[in-house]
């Protein structure tokens, strides 16, 4: 192959293991590789986006990837490191899937090519396999002591784990034996923290077939502190989802990386080349101060992810705070202004209260609470310092519903950096 791709992931810094001779098995042909998504949520998080990287990375390296679905995984769970999982509905699993693939597709080439990716739901092959025949053709070639000995068994061994989380590392290994027989797929890939379970897969696979197959994880996308990269400072995670995590939130997330993380998941997740990348590096660590690569990585990613027009739309919301007036708050929409604004300082009026307008001081202090005494607001109204949608008002000012913006809030604010989001109820 013309790209050698373990090289390609060491480089980027996402290698962490692989079975060996892997490397020469893709450096003499094209490979099939899978990697599974099990349905949790009705929409895959930037934790889940290494893996579609990783996919895409495969597949721009002359290789046919396979996403595969975990329709039937799903129902049981992968062991967590302590407590059991709380089981989905079927329902629930089924929307997921469907939600998920609409997100794969947005990233991977999908078709019947020979390059092209193919989706598949481990649900159609397990859904007549009996227990006692998968017990019997199966379970029997792996043994108790084997599966007893991965980590995400002995981490469970104390807390106590289920039978049902128990044999997920068995129900995994069987999609590898599968896609190969099927499909003729020779790898697996996944994160780190899925080693246990592919190696099964690859033990499975020689010990029924009589074949060698092959594995790579690449490692977690860790923050500075060591938590896991794709959990915002509130602890919520980064959905893909443009109705969960918008746009705007997603470029700030980026934003926000330190530089230590910023290095990290550049070379990770974007898709620029290797000299330009290392000429970005160079540039931004003479001037880190100027967030050169916090900004590029949350172009590529927003643009990616979402649609150049709404990355577009994230930096006219971000320049809000420091910039713009009242004609841009009345452009941008209102669930854009809640992403910048609403996660500040919140209150609530009643509508009812604007119609005959309410005096400036009384809908500071007693109505929204957002100065704690009348004192207090006069001073400031006198320094010139409040703004109502951007714009100065004074002492004399009556609030009233003509500053309402969207029909649903409004926006004051205390000098350059301190706004209060009001919302209508």
């Amino acid at each position: 192959m013309s790209t050698n791709f373990i090289e390609e992931l060491k480089w980027r810094g996402k290698f962490q293991d692989c079975v060996a001779e892997t490397e020469a098995q893709m450096q003499k042909e094209s490979t099939t590789g899978y990697i599974g998504f099990d349905p949790t949520a009705s929409s895959l998080h930037l934790g889940n986006f290494q893996q579609i990287v990783l996919l895409k990375r495969l597949q721009l390296a002359g290789h046919k990837p396979i996403a595969l679905m975990g329709g039937a995984t799903g129902r049981v769970g992968d062991p967590k490191m302590s407590g059991e999982r709380t089981l989905l509905s079927i329902d629930e699993i089924d929307s997921y899937i469907a939600s998920q693939k609409k997100q794969l597709e947005k990233f991977i080439e999908f078709g019947t090519g020979k390059n092209d990716a193919i989706m598949v739901n481990n649900y159609d092959w397990f859904k007549d396999f009996s227990f006692l025949d998968f017990i019997r053709d199966v379970g029997k070639h792996i043994t108790v002591s084997y599966m007893m000995s991965k980590d995400s068994v002995q981490n469970r061994l104390e807390s106590g784990i289920s039978f049902t989380e128990f044999t997920y590392q068995l129900i995994q290994g069987y999609d590898f034996l599968h896609l190969y027989k099927n499909y003729n797929c020779k790898l697996q890939l996944g994160g780190s923290d899925q080693w246990g379970n592919i190696t099964t897969g690859v033990e499975l696979v020689r010990r029924i077939m009589g074949e060698k197959v092959y594995a790579i994880t690449s490692s977690l996308v860790t923050k500075s502190d060591g938590t896991k990269m794709g959990k915002s400072e509130s602890g919520e995670n980064v959905w893909l989802d443009p109705s969960l995590t918008s746009p705007y939130k997603l470029y700030q997330y980026i934003l926000n990386r330190t530089d230590d993380e910023i290095l990290n998941l550049n070379r990770r997740f974007s898709f620029k080349g290797k000299e330009e990348i290392e000429a970005m590096e160079t540039e931004f660590k003479a001037a880190p101060h100027l967030r050169s690569l916090q900004k590029a990585l949350g172009q590529e990613l927003t643009t990616m992810i979402h649609s150049a027009a709404e990355y577009e739309q994230a930096i006219s919301l971000s320049g809000l705070l420091f910039s713009g007036g009242l004609e841009e708050l009345k452009a941008a929409s209102y669930e854009g202004l809640k992403d910048v604004f609403g996660g500040l300082n919140q209150f609530q009026i009643s509508r009812d209260k604007l119609s005959q307008g309410i005096d400036i001081t009384e809908f500071l202090v007693t109505e929204t609470n957002i100065f704690p005494s009348n004192g207090q607001a006069r001073q400031k109204l006198g320094e010139n310092a409040i703004s109502i949608n951007k714009l100065k008002i004074g002492s004399d000012y009556k609030v009233t519903a003509d500053d309402v913006l969207h029909e649903r809030m409004i926006l004051v604010q205390q000098g350059k950096k301190n706004y209060f989001f009001v919302e209508l109820v």
